[in-house]
């Protein structure tokens, strides 16, 4: 079954993109046209019910960032059954809180270059390393 990018949010996942935080749009800046490794991401890809911040499909691969909104208990809730659903569909979640992006965001690309390496080094199921030509 096809759970990518269902035509129903497509709407919601283009208003996604036209007003992403400042702390996404950071990110983006280093992970949009193969910056980071040659590897293609995606903003606010639809998968299944859910949009997920960045995408990177050759590495079955979601980068969420959490706000204060997601300290809520009922929030936090939702997110664990995102979590749960994406890995069911054998995609790794990696979640950084905003701060962590604003304060340190090379930090945080060494935490995903170091998730891309253990995953080539062990031959992570569905991960393809990036074509130099596409």
């Amino acid at each position: 079954m096809n759970y990518s990018n269902h035509p129903a949010t497509k709407e919601f996942r283009q208003l996604l993109r036209k007003t992403e935080t400042p702390t996404e749009r950071m990110l983006w800046k280093k992970l949009r046209g193969k910056q980071l490794d040659g590897y293609r991401f995606r903003q606010q890809h639809g998968f299944g019910p859910y949009v997920l911040d960045f995408y990177c499909p050759s590495l079955r691969l979601c980068i969420e960032l959490d706000g204060g909104v997601h300290d809520e208990e009922k929030v936090r809730l939702k997110d664990e059954e995102r979590t749960l659903f994406l890995e069911e569909n054998k995609i790794k979640v990696l979640r950084f809180r905003n701060e962590e992006v604003e304060q340190g965001l090379d930090n945080v690309l060494v935490k995903i270059r170091n998730y891309i390496n253990t995953c080539i080094n062990r031959s992570c199921e569905g991960v393809q390393t990036p074509n130099p030509l596409t």
